[in-house]
């Protein structure tokens, strides 16, 4: 989180922890003829749960299985615990029966490790017992087969004990398995009605339970109304106290337009608290100043602080896109509402961005309000948000509905470049990606992506690789 967002007390909402599941194992035929084997098998497992527990997650751990029996009883014990992912370590040979039974009635996708104790054997000191430490990779091609033979998909990552390249992949894995987990047990809020005329935004709300499991909450406006009705003078006034210590705010903005956001920003808040809600995707077109429109116009204040504390918010009923946003957001990399603005021929950059709500932590400097008498293309008027993302890597990542309802990944990295943008309220980047900006534009959009995607900060593409294993999702990247 940015500097500015910590600094103005903001702190984001406790969301649900990933949980792994750990077992080790080796033979048990091994034990009484190699007594010191088991006693540093053990202790590598132990280090296995430390360095785990540290990669902020819950872990279950089955403890250390020695037989088929062991692992009946292991496959029990994580299954009801109800793991994003389960981790068998290989720590020397094992047989293949010893994990099935836990590949099968887990229900969790299944990540195989084999850390040896060190980068290498001390080939002239070792004896048997001591090269059996070493022999995870052993059962790790019968591991492979059986689960492909059992109809079990697993992944795994080989290296030592302490190989932080190795650590890096096992951590790539378990942030994947943090979305995985926040989309099946997610709450997903879609308040209002789709813009009129967007096709591609328009989504079959049983797709989202379909592709990716979780709930959808379908609300009214009038669910927010009654709430910010509610909200008192004193609350707003300590809403307007925080907005400044966030924002630089514009001499533009109109003080009642102000109140007027602060206050549907309180409202907001209670409605996420009230139906637990993980995401929000919003629009309503209003009419001639009428207290839905009014509400509408009133969102982007709210919407972007929610953002920033890990509860993604989005204008034009951008579903997916809110989806992709909780996605990226959940990988590290903040997640900002954005589609094309313009093309950069001199600088060979993609302008994009959007008006509304951004994720205010990724921002490269202070962010402005701005009060704007009209909203284009849209109702009503009020207070907007104005920042450039992060100057920096960067990737672009949607959510694409495809022709028989099954949903696509669709990512690209590039990098935020400093240089004018525009200064009309609006979230705009300049984004670099390496290749004829008219060229990057045609290829992205012949992905089937919509008109809205997510910004993050940083490389995302090797966790949205592990991600969209997990789900069973095609990622399609986008490299010119």
């Amino acid at each position: 989180m940015s500097a500015v967002v910590q600094a103005a007390g903001l702190e984001r909402i406790t969301v649900r922890r990933t949980k792994i599941g750990l077992v080790a194992g080796g033979l048990g035929a091994y034990w009484p003829q190699f007594p010191d084997l088991l006693p540093q098998l053990q202790a590598s497992a132990r280090r296995v749960s430390e360095r785990m527990r540290a990669l902020d997650c819950d872990v279950v751990d089955a403890g250390f299985i020695s037989d088929a029996e062991d692992g009946a009883r292991a496959a029990e014990q994580l299954r009801v615990a109800g793991c994003d992912l389960i981790v068998g370590f290989l720590t020397t040979y094992m047989t293949a029966s010893m994990l099935a039974p836990i590949a099968q009635r887990s229900g969790a996708p299944i990540l195989l490790i084999n850390l040896q104790p060190t980068e290498a054997m001390d080939h002239a000191t070792f004896d048997t017992g001591q090269w059996l430490a070493y022999c995870g990779a052993c059962p790790l091609p019968e591991m492979a087969n059986t689960f492909l033979r059992l109809g079990v998909p697993f992944r795994s990552v080989s290296g030592y004990l302490e190989d932080e390249r190795a650590w890096a992949r096992i951590s790539r894995w378990i942030k994947a398995a943090g979305v995985r987990g926040a989309l099946r047990t997610g709450r997903h809020g879609l308040m209002g009605h789709l813009y009129p005329g967007m096709l591609d935004v328009s989504t079959d709300l049983t797709l989202v339970p379909a592709n990716f499991g979780g709930h959808m909450e379908v609300l009214e406006f009038d669910d927010l109304r009654v709430r910010v009705d509610a909200v008192s003078d004193a609350d707003v006034d300590q809403r307007i106290a925080l907005a400044r210590d966030v924002f630089e705010v514009d001499d533009s903005v109109v003080d009642d337009d102000f109140r007027w956001a602060a206050k549907v920003s309180l409202g907001l808040d209670r409605l996420v608290d009230d139906f637990a809600l993980h995401s929000l995707a919003y629009y309503h077109r209003g009419l001639e100043g009428e207290q839905h429109e009014r509400l509408g116009a009133g969102m982007i204040l709210g919407a972007s602080l929610l953002t920033a504390r890990g509860i993604p918010a989005c204008g034009e009923y951008e579903l997916r896109t809110s989806l992709a946003m909780l996605i990226v957001d959940r990988l590290g990399g903040g997640g900002s509402f954005t589609e094309l603005q313009a093309l950069n021929f001199n600088d060979d950059v993609v302008e994009m961005g959007h008006d509304g709500p951004a994720h205010l932590a990724i921002g490269e400097r202070r962010p402005l309000l701005r009060g704007l008498g009209v909203y284009h293309g849209k109702r009503g008027w009020g207070v907007s948000v104005e920042f450039d993302v992060k100057h920096g890597p960067v990737t672009t990542f949607g959510i694409a509905q495809q022709r028989d309802g099954a949903f696509r990944f669709v990512a690209s990295t590039g990098t935020v470049v400093p240089g004018p943008v525009l200064q009309i309220g609006n979230t705009t980047s300049r984004v670099d990606f390496g290749a004829d900006p008219g060229e990057w534009v045609d290829t992205w959009s012949a992905t089937g992506i919509s008109h809205h995607w997510a910004l993050g900060i940083g490389d995302l593409l090797p966790d949205l690789r592990a991600t969209a294993d997990l789900l069973g999702v095609e990622l399609v990247e986008v490299k010119l």
